[in-house]
């Protein structure tokens, strides 16, 4: 699906007894939402199933955080991350994800599994400025694989001066 949406500036909101659940294949399309996502995001179903997921993907949010949230997933372990998404309609919303990997009775990742909660302004307020540094340490570079790497470089580093892990990071917040 192509998309030229440009983003607003205005925030959304969901309120906090609401979960917005997908699910993706082992490539990052979605196989399953609820009427939450759908809602908050702006899509239909139809929009939405076979689609990637990063269909609601922010601009703000640096490649960085995903690199993270991808290994961690394919490595059989689940990840909290604080997300800026981004609906149909340009305007962004906040969550904090919980992602886990889906295994068969072999114990093989299959597939994904994320719960959307809605996030403290506190913590929001915490990782934007962060993920801002990486988001212009990425787009200081000549081409996005440099900009990729530099921006992990530049996470790994503040991650480890704060003597913590990611994970450890974002539930702190």
């Amino acid at each position: 699906m192509a998309r030229s949406i440009v983003p607003t500036g205005r925030e959304i909101f969901f309120e906090p007894s609401e979960i917005i659940v997908s699910k993706t294949d082992l490539k990052g399309r979605l196989i399953y939402v609820n009427d939450v996502f759908m809602r908050i995001a702006g899509y239909s179903e139809r929009e939405l199933l076979g689609e990637q997921h990063s269909i609601i993907r922010h601009p703000d949010m640096p490649r960085t955080v995903f690199k993270v949230l991808w290994e961690t997933l394919h490595g059989g372990q689940e990840i909290f991350a604080y997300v800026k998404n981004m609906a149909k309609s340009g305007d962004h919303y906040w969550v904090l994800a919980h992602v886990t990997p889906s295994l068969d009775a072999s114990g093989n990742v299959i597939a994904f599994h994320s719960n959307r909660r809605v996030p403290s302004r506190k913590a929001v307020d915490a990782i934007a400025p962060v993920y801002d540094e990486v988001l212009r340490v990425e787009d200081g570079h000549r081409n996005a694989k440099e900009g990729l790497a530099a921006g992990a470089r530049y996470l790994g580093n503040f991650i480890k001066a704060k003597k913590t892990s990611y994970d450890e990071l974002v539930l702190s917040l």
